[in-house]
C-alpha cells in the first residue's frame, strides 16, 4: 500500500512541486494539499494521511501550530508530521520538535531525502536533515527550561543502551542493524522497548532523553 501524504505550503509553486516530486516516488501518493495551516489541520483530521509534510511559515496558523494540534502532547492519536523549511534556524527546529514533529528537512534536501523522510516518518522513524541533526539535538536538549527527563519504567539492557546512543546520533533502523550486525526486526523490537520504558512517542523523544540524561553529549 502507498504512503498517503498531505502537503501544506502557502506558496503554490512550492506546494505543487513537492506534490509532483512525492507522487513520482514509488510507494508514495499525495492525498491532499493545503495553502495554510488551518486548512491543513482540517484535511489531516478528515483524511488521516500516513504523513503530513508542513511548511513552517504559513499565514494564520503556521506549520508549528498545525503540528502541535495534530501531533503534540495530549493528542490521543497523533499523526506523523515532517516539517520542511527554507531556513536552517535553531528556533524553528526546537519549536518543530517540541510540537511533535517526526522529521525536519530543508527545502533544498532533494527528492531522495524527501522520500526517505516520508518513509521514515510512516515507519515510526525520525529523519532530521543531516546538516542539523547532531548540533541541534544536543542544543535542543540543553535549551531553555526543558521538562525533566522521564523516569525509566525499568532499567535499560546493555543492547538497549547501545541502540539508544545510535538513535540519538540520528541513525536509522537499517543503519543500526548494519553497524551492530543484528536483524532489522531485532532493532525494531529494541526501539519499541525503549519507547515503552521511556514513555516516548517517537525516536526524536528517545534522542532527547538520551541527551537530557547525559548518555549522549555533543
Amino acid at each position: 500500500m502507498s504512503i498517503r501524504v498531505l502537503v501544506a505550503d502557502d506558496q503554490e509553486i512550492v506546494r505543487t512541486g513537492l506534490a509532483m516530486i512525492l507522487d513520482a516516488q514509488p510507494g508514495i501518493e499525495v492525498a491532499g494539499t493545503a495553502a495554510d495551516g488551518r486548512r491543513a489541520i482540517e484535511l489531516a483530521r478528515r483524511l488521516r494521511p500516513d504523513v503530513c509534510l508542513f511548511d513552517i511559515r504559513m499565514p494564520g496558523v503556521d506549520g508549528i501550530e498545525a503540528t502541535r494540534c495534530l501531533a503534540g502532547p495530549g493528542v490521543a492519536d497523533p499523526l506523523a508530521v515532517v516539517v520542511i523549511t527554507t531556513f536552517d534556524l535553531d528556533e524553528y527546529v526546537y519549536a518543530a520538535l517540541r510540537a511533535g514533529a517526526r522529521g525536519f528537512l530543508l527545502k533544498n534536501a532533494g527528492a531522495e531525502m524527501l522520500s526517505q523522510a516520508v518513509h521514515a516518518a510512516a515507519g515510526g522513524d525520525a529523519l532530521i536533515a543531516p546538516s542539523v541533526t547532531a548540533r541541534l539535538l544536543g542544543a535542543f536538549a540543553r535549551s531553555g527550561p526543558a521538562a525533566p527527563a522521564a523516569r525509566l519504567v525499568e532499567p535499560l539492557t546493555y543492547r538497549e543502551e547501545e541502540i539508544l546512543a545510535a538513535v540519538a546520533r540520528g541513525r536509522t533502523n537499517s543503519e543500526i542493524a548494519d553497524e551492530m550486525h543484528i536483524s532489522l526486526s531485532t532493532v525494531k523490537t529494541h526501539v519499541a522497548s525503549l519507547m515503552a520504558k521511556l514513555g516516548a512517542r517517537n525516536r526524536v523523544e528517545i534522542a532527547m532523553w538520551a541527551y537530557q540524561t547525559g548518555r549522549v553529549t555533543g
